[in-house]
């Protein structure tokens, strides 16, 4: 793994999550996947897996989790947008990099029903515990998953840009509010 600084391309962050955190969103996201009716990721996965850009729960993390990611990044940082995921079982993620709004990229392992699913980043697989992240330059490292075997797993994604950099016009991901899609 890089170090932090220009050599940075990502970390894990173990207990990025509280306990208090993890039962919160815990529930939420449960909540959310047995009432979604319309929000299914067709695009991403083999799977149509339960999904939710900007939503208000995860955009409060992304606020909250700035400063932890500035500290862990070495960067000054603008938040971008957020989303979640319930993935379920033969859900995978192609081989990527992401688009700019992405530069800073959190992926949070909310929780699961225990079945370890790593993600890769550049090749090295990387299982997430409940609660850890990894911390990873979205736009440079490519990363993906393999196939689920699992029931669910419950992902948040907290995207941030460079304050100094080049992609500050995607401070919001050009929404108007927090917590809302574009």
């Amino acid at each position: 793994m890089g170090t932090i600084g220009k050599d940075f391309k990502y970390k894990i962050i173990k207990n990025f999550l509280s306990k208090d955190e993890i039962d919160l969103f815990s529930l939420y996201c449960e909540m959310k996947h047995r009432t979604n009716l319309k929000n299914f990721d067709f695009q991403q996965s083999n799977v149509a897996d339960t999904k939710y850009y900007g939503d208000q729960a995860t955009d409060s993390l992304m606020l909250k989790k700035k400063s932890l990611i500035e500290k862990e990044s070495g960067k000054k940082l603008l938040p971008t947008y957020s989303f979640w995921r319930c993935y379920t079982q033969y859900a995978d993620l192609e081989k990527h990099t992401d688009r700019p709004s992405c530069e800073i990229s959190v992926s949070v392992n909310i929780n699961s029903d225990g079945t370890s699913w790593p993600i890769f980043m550049e090749g090295t697989s990387l299982d997430l515990k409940k609660g850890d992240a990894v911390l990873y330059l979205g736009c440079e490292v490519e990363h993906w998953r393999e196939e689920f075997k699992g029931d669910y797993q419950f992902q948040t994604f907290l995207h941030y840009v460079d304050a100094e950099g080049k992609n500050t016009e995607h401070y919001m991901d050009k929404r108007k509010y927090w917590g809302c899609k574009r």
